[in-house]
């Protein structure tokens, strides 16, 4: 049990950590499109910051439920 509980812990991790990168990228993004006035750099910044908001969500309150599917 105590394995599966420190397996979904690191799984929180790499999921936010995945998360955060897209984030990041998307951010990167979005500064390249403003600066450049490039209308399609924004708009896949923009996604890719939702996206990377989205999992990160998602390792925050999703994947902490998996250690109360074994007990």
């Amino acid at each position: 049990m105590e394995f599966f509980t420190q397996a979904v812990d690191v799984l929180k991790v790499l999921v936010m950590a995945v998360g955060a990168g897209l984030g990041a990228w998307g951010v990167i993004n979005l500064m390249e499109g403003y600066g450049n006035d490039n209308p399609g750099a924004k708009s896949q910044g923009i996604k890719q910051l939702m996206a990377g908001g989205g999992i990160v969500l998602i390792g925050i309150k999703l994947i902490p439920l998996l250690s109360n599917v074994i007990k």
